[in-house]
């Protein structure tokens, strides 16, 4: 059966991840979090001290670049695949409010985003793979034969993101959330490295008043669609 290759880019906490994971499962591809690499990265840059609300060593981080190896291993229990860095296990640690307010900084630098992208481009160079992000219609795979480009409005977006952290025991507040969004909005559009933007035969897709599955039925037949077009 012919395999595609599907990218999904959009702003922060649009719920690139869930529908990535719904495509992969349904289609039987493989899926790949690019979000996840960066913020282990993020992570392993905190791990060092080389980032807090006061500094950023840069150039330490791009020295010790190639000491970063992400994996993602599928959970059969949670039915999916969680990241892990330099071998252990950092799902739960990367998705946190402190790796959130500094990954889009991390991701800007162009060493950083020069080595995501060629382990990237080698995950997926057999078709048969959903993968999300921010670049991935405009620099992963711009030859991908699917694009989709998510969005919803902020305060939508921040609403999302704080249930979630809360859900997960977080001590978190709404402002502080919705202050997060909106300065990774503005960092990941305005970067000189592979800004977000969307491409031009990307397919928008609005979800600030979608349900999940609403969502999923939608793109899933733009999936369909497209599959039909190569048979």
């Amino acid at each position: 059966m012919q395999k595609i290759t599907i990218a999904i880019d959009g702003f922060s906490s649009t719920g690139k991840s869930t529908v990535a994971k719904q495509l992969a499962k349904h289609l039987g591809y493989i899926y790949v979090d690019t979000g996840a690499m960066y913020r282990a990265v993020t992570l392993f840059t905190m791990q060092n001290g080389w980032i807090d609300n006061d500094q950023f060593d840069v150039a330490s981080l791009v020295t010790n670049l190639d000491k970063v190896t992400i994996n993602f291993k599928f959970n059969p229990e949670l039915g999916f695949a969680e990241v892990y860095l330099n071998g252990a296990n950092v799902e739960r640690e990367i998705r946190t409010l402190e790796v959130s307010s500094y990954v889009s900084k991390v991701a800007a630098i162009p060493e950083v985003r020069y080595q995501l992208v060629k382990q990237q481009q080698l995950m997926g160079k057999d078709k048969g793979v959903v993968m999300d992000g921010r670049d991935i219609g405009t620099v992963v795979f711009p030859y991908a034969e699917l694009k989709l480009f998510m969005t919803a409005s902020a305060d939508k977006r921040a609403t999302r993101r704080f249930d979630e952290l809360i859900s997960r025991g977080d001590i978190v507040k709404y402002e502080d959330v919705l202050r997060n969004v909106q300065e990774r909005d503005y960092i990941d559009s305005h970067r000189e490295d592979s800004p977000l933007v969307k491409a031009d035969d990307a397919i928008e897709i609005d979800n600030s008043d979608l349900t999940l599955e609403a969502q999923f039925q939608k793109i899933l037949s733009l999936v369909n669609k497209t599959l039909e077009k190569l048979a």
